[in-house]
């Protein structure tokens, strides 16, 4: 498996990941915050075919690039379901606050412990879980066959995602880390939204 980390800025920089199968060049897009044609190029000059886009959650340095990647690659993208409010409401995704709006729609929606395959002819798969705390809709994708995990802004290296925005709360995003983040494996390596990557044994030595 390939995991792709692609820095993308505009007000915010935001990790942009590609989780590619080797043996079909297919896979995801996760979190796709800004810099559309830059994400663009990497899957031209790479040959990879990305059936669909992930969001982790809902703010707009996560779902940017989304309307513009969705309409040229004509593939679907998917946030849990409670994602809905942050795609249709600026105040909510955090985007009025940058004077440039962004309004979603056509999402499609997962649910806590659904199972996303990368590629039609690929084993490799991705599953959904819930982790609410820093947004109402934040999840994880967990690779168990290949000890990776997707985390969004719910956990960061020696950190965690803010409370303060709408749909936080401090207390569910505790529960997230500590009952579903850090149950799993410990060598699993933990992909952040934003900065350096971690594992779930080097995060437990943060969150006793």
């Amino acid at each position: 498996m390939i995991v792709k980390t692609v820095p993308v800025t505009k007000y915010l920089t935001i990790n942009a990941y590609f989780y590619i199968d080797e043996k079909t060049a297919g896979g995801v897009l996760i979190d796709p915050g800004a810099e559309a044609n830059k994400l663009l190029q990497v899957i031209d000059d790479n040959q990879w075919v990305i059936t669909k886009i992930l969001l982790t959650h809902g703010h707009f340095d996560h779902i940017g690039a989304v309307k513009q990647l969705v309409e040229e690659l004509k593939i679907p993208y998917y946030i849990l379901a409670s994602g809905q409010q942050y795609l249709t409401d600026p105040q909510f995704n955090l985007s009025a606050m940058t004077g440039d709006e962004i309004v979603l729609s056509e999402a499609c929606y997962l649910h806590d412990g659904d199972i996303v395959n990368l590629f039609e002819n690929s084993e490799a798969s991705l599953q959904v879980i819930a982790v609410p705390g820093h947004t109402l809709d934040g999840v994880i994708y967990y690779d168990a066959a290949n000890s990776v995990a997707f985390a969004g802004d719910t956990i960061f290296q020696n950190s965690y995602g803010a409370t303060h925005f709408p749909g936080g709360d401090f207390t569910q995003l505790m529960d997230s880390i500590k009952n579903k983040i850090l149950k799993l494996p410990n060598e699993t390596i933990l992909y952040p939204g934003h900065d350096a990557a971690t594992s779930v044994m080097a995060e437990k030595l943060n969150f006793k």
